[in-house]
């Protein structure tokens, strides 16, 4: 009963992305028209023009912690909630967006790790696997689009984001353990969510390569 109310509480989980229990929008399906001039990709252009901002400033800081770069960071990261609200609110969904929103959140996340390898602001073990995690959520995807499949976020990636980009952002900032924690939380999350993607693609593809096997022989 609640939800028929304009604002009822599950329109409102949902317009703040609470809930993502319903299909993704037909929009954003494989097939459909990349539709780029919308305001969510606008965020998503501008997100990614700002990575190369944040790289010069992050390195001719000379130690890499500069509030300057650590704010653009937070910036970048943020705009990946940004567009997703903007989406939701005026439903301009997209083909595009689909794929340039996670494309923007690896770039972004792969920014921020070179720069406190760099300057050693984390542990580069951690690092690393972070690193080689984003590159392979990138082959992940382009498997995936290869084979018509499309990998859905899943629940423990969703919550790998904040402490990754908030264990980058404070190593930029300040000195401690509190960034390590931040980053090694949300990278055990990452690599849970990156078994969970690989297990759910492969499946995927051998029931879409079933299902054609089947329609050759019929």
């Amino acid at each position: 009963m609640a939800d028929s109310a304009p604002f009822g509480r599950g329109r409102v989980r949902r317009l703040f992305g609470l809930d993502r229990s319903g299909p993704p929008p037909r929009q954003t399906q494989k097939g459909e028209p990349l539709n780029p001039w919308t305001l969510p990709n606008l965020v998503g252009f501008v997100r990614l023009a700002a990575i190369p901002l944040f790289l010069c400033m992050a390195f001719e800081s000379g130690d890499g912690r500069s509030a300057a770069a650590a704010v653009v960071f937070w910036l970048v990261a943020a705009g990946d909630y940004l567009d997703g609200l903007l989406a939701r609110v005026t439903g301009q969904y997209s083909r595009l967006g689909s794929i340039l929103d996670p494309l923007v959140d690896r770039l972004t996340i792969l920014a921020g790790a070179v720069v406190c390898w760099h300057f050693e602001l984390l542990p580069r073990w951690a690092l690393a696997l972070l690193a080689i995690r984003e590159l392979a959520m990138l082959f992940l995807a382009q498997y995936g689009l290869r084979h018509g499949v499309e990998i859905r976020v899943n629940w423990p990636g969703r919550i790998s984001v904040f402490p990754i980009m908030g264990g980058i952002f404070f190593a930029m900032v300040f000195a401690g353990w509190v960034p390590a924690a931040l980053l090694i939380v949300g990278l055990g999350f990452a690599l849970v969510a990156t078994v969970l993607y690989a297990r759910s693609g492969v499946r995927e593809v051998r029931l879409a390569r079933e299902l054609q096997d089947k329609r050759h022989n019929d």
